[in-house]
């Protein structure tokens, strides 16, 4: 894996460019980063320009984590909110087996992060609503 990051670092537009760092969590890259120092050559060390450089990396790996994480909490209250406007609406849409369901919208309950409406027994995602009845 330090192949992979020291390869990028020397052709920042390569291919694999792009994606070696996308996947990395914080924890991994400073494994990587450590293990880079510890077997750098030293009658060559790594300057501090490039020392920066992966912190700064580090920090943005970090910023964007962070950013996704609220991202998904926002859509997910935005959702849940949706969802729940729709109580006491009468909804059609498709249910898990995907056949039509059409009723009056009793509860809102969500599994794994996904929303999902109750019209009697059948259960309706949010994202399987297709019309919203006055």
């Amino acid at each position: 894996m330090i192949d992979t990051i020291n390869s990028t670092k020397r052709n920042p537009t390569g291919a694999g460019a792009s994606n070696a760092l996308e996947d990395l969590n914080t924890s991994q890259f400073l494994d990587l980063m450590i293990a880079e120092l510890q077997n750098q050559d030293p009658m060559n060390p790594m300057d501090n320009a490039q020392m920066i450089e992966q912190i700064g990396q580090i920090r943005q790996i970090d910023a964007s984590s962070r950013l996704t994480t609220t991202l998904d909490a926002v859509l997910m209250g935005q959702n849940l909110s949706s969802a729940s406007s729709m109580i006491g609406k009468t909804i059609t849409g498709l249910d898990i087996d995907a056949k039509k369901v059409t009723g009056k919208v009793d509860r809102v309950t969500v599994t794994d992060g996904v929303p999902a409406l109750h019209v009697g027994a059948k259960t309706v995602s949010l994202k399987n609503v297709g019309e919203i009845l006055p």
